[in-house]
């Protein structure tokens, strides 16, 4: 496949800016989602960490739509023309919490579009920096980093698994059904098919089972704080994925804070035990 980095380049420092506003019915519904127990969300109430992926959701029109759910290429991303697209990662700095009822922005940047060779070929990184503001000024930044590769075939290396880290002070197992995954890719109208589309998933992009999102690992992750941290406020998390989940087994959410109570570790693993995601939470 000919992949032209210079014209895909040309997408950087591309921008866009929506606007929206905390309304509480989706954080209800995500609540329930991770089958959390909270009180119907009031005015002025703090959205939790990393819950902003609630807000300003892409609505292509349905005959916008590739035939992978996504919209089609060329818009505001670049047009990668290698099938596959992951979450690969992510970097998010809380200066405050946004809250309940409030109007907020977001102006986003294409910051870098950059090729990598993988094991089983090119690899395409696209970085998009949002700032998210309040009627206060930036309150959230983020850095999230978006992979494209080719389908995999038959002959491509095995990637290498990698041990999790020891000695976890909690941890949780998820059970990743598929009304979990339906209910997350609709309340981020989410139109991958890999999360809820069993045939195309396997049979098109050849994954095992339906393919557990990279935006709801990291969720259940932060989640882990709120039960085990007194009071737990996070000024930043770095995540990065490494191996997918499937709803074909279930899987563990681990953490533990550091001795100096500064920061956190918190990672997730297969049920083979080889590690998924691994994320650095800041403490303030």
């Amino acid at each position: 496949m000919d992949l032209n980095l210079d014209y895909l380049r040309a997408w950087r420092g591309k921008t866009e800016s929506r606007a929206d506003e905390v309304t509480p019915a989706p954080i209800a519904a995500l609540s329930a989602t991770l089958d959390r127990d909270d009180p119907f969300p009031r005015a002025g109430d703090p959205l939790p960490p990393l819950w902003h992926w609630l807000y300003f959701l892409p609505i292509p029109r349905q005959s916008e739509l590739g035939h992978d759910g996504h919209a089609k290429r060329g818009g505001f991303l670049p047009p990668v023309p290698l099938p596959r697209r992951m979450f690969a990662g992510d970097r998010v700095q809380f200066h405050r919490p946004l809250r309940v009822g409030e109007t907020i922005s977001r102006f986003s940047r294409i910051v870098d579009v950059n090729c990598k060779q993988g094991r089983s070929g090119p690899l395409i990184f696209v970085v998009v920096r949002h700032e998210i503001s309040d009627r206060e000024g930036v309150a959230v930044v983020e850095e999230h980093d978006i992979v494209y590769r080719e389908d995999p075939k038959a002959n491509d290396p095995v990637t290498p698994s990698q041990k999790p880290p020891s000695s976890a002070a909690w941890t949780r197992e998820i059970r990743p059904e598929e009304t979990l995954l339906f209910r997350y890719s609709a309340l981020t109208f989410n139109g991958h098919r890999i999360h809820y589309d069993r045939r195309y998933a396997t049979e098109v992009e050849g994954y095992p089972g339906l393919v557990v999102h990279g935006p709801l690992i990291a969720t259940l992750l932060l989640d882990l704080l709120r039960p085990n941290v007194a009071d737990a406020n996070v000024a930043s998390l770095s995540f990065r994925a490494v191996r997918p989940l499937f709803d074909t087994a279930p899987f563990s959410v681990s953490g533990k804070v550091a001795s100096d109570g500064k920061t956190a570790q918190l990672w997730a693993s297969d049920s083979e035990g080889w590690l998924a995601m691994e994320a650095t939470v800041g403490l303030g």
